[in-house]
């Protein structure tokens, strides 16, 4: 009987050792992942072409970051004018409802916000808690929506025959400069309460935690959310915050944790178009404080209709 000589198998493992074991485990480099900021809807690279490497506790860079320009600032700027109209011309209920949806879909995605504040140096507990807190302030906004003008809107008495209603509108386009204390609930705790009284916004993430908030547009890219209502740029906050301080179409600009020389350049050239300058007076954005249905008006205006009282043939009149 004749034997089947079958030939020799080589086999190799995916660190590529072949049979002799001559070959070098190679170390893999891992891809990291480029965070893009977020104009109109959009993921755009910054126009400069720079980005910057957060650190994380291990002193590795964590993701490649766009660092922001003026030229972004200004793109951003229009996106949010050309989206405020639409936005605010929304019933404030179904403002409440896009809100609500996007508060669904950060539950969604609760684990990859715990995983990316752990990267910045948060313990996993106080990530879940900051995770859990910030979900939880954004439906809390999603809920005065539609409330807060029943609330501070008067009926005012007058000694005419009118009537005088004084109501809320949104002010336009806003500015918001993050602080540094967290990457999610200080972000969330800016941004809910300029929206939900149908303004428009530019935001400028915190400089060293980004990695959350390029992660919260990412849900409100996928949510009802029209485009330009939310622009999301990361950088420098030395090189953005002037910016939009001196944008003329920039409405109001809210500031978190201003050093003293900020609060200085801000009083200054924000007055080149009058605009109002908000500082959030909160010592700790976990607490009851950081979340008053009083952050709305911040960026609200007060407008004021007067109507005649109409009157009968009898010459009656009369509230």
């Amino acid at each position: 009987m004749s034997k089947t000589l079958s030939k020799p198998t080589v086999k190799a493992d995916l660190n590529g050792h072949g049979a002799n074991g001559s070959a070098r485990k190679a170390e893999r480099l891992p891809v990291m992942k480029t965070y893009k900021i977020f104009i109109g809807g959009k993921f755009p690279r910054t126009e400069s072409g720079r980005y910057y490497q957060p650190k994380g506790t291990d002193g590795k860079p964590l993701a490649n970051v766009c660092r922001g320009s003026r030229k972004d600032v200004r793109d951003s700027v229009v996106a949010a004018r050309s989206a405020f109209g639409g936005w605010a011309g929304r019933s404030a209920f179904n403002r409440g409802q896009i809100l609500y949806r996007i508060g669904e879909m950060l539950e969604g995605r609760s684990a990859q916000f715990v995983h990316e504040l752990v990267l910045h140096g948060a313990t996993p507990k106080l990530a879940e808690a900051e995770v859990a807190a910030a979900i939880d302030r954004w439906i809390h906004y999603a809920g005065w929506c539609d409330k807060y003008q029943a609330l501070f809107s008067s009926v005012n008495p007058v000694n005419t025959s009118h009537f005088n209603f004084s109501v809320y509108e949104p002010t336009g386009v806003v500015g918001i400069m993050a602080g540094g204390s967290n990457g999610l609930l200080e972000l969330v705790s800016l941004i809910a309460p300029v929206i939900a009284g149908g303004n428009t916004c530019v935001v400028v993430a915190s400089e060293q935690h980004p990695l959350p908030a390029v992660t919260f547009t990412e849900v409100l890219a996928t949510s009802d959310l029209p485009g330009g209502v939310v622009n999301l740029l990361t950088g420098q906050r030395k090189e953005l915050l002037k910016p939009l301080a001196t944008h003329m179409d920039i409405n109001a600009v809210v500031v978190a944790a201003p050093s003293y020389e900020e609060r200085g350049m801000l009083d200054q050239d924000a007055t080149c178009n009058l605009k109002r300058v908000v500082y959030p007076k909160v010592n700790d954005w976990s607490s009851d404080e950081a979340q008053s249905p009083y952050f709305i008006l911040d960026t609200q205006e007060v407008k004021t209709t007067w109507h005649p009282i109409e009157r009968g043939q009898g010459g009656g009149g009369g509230y």
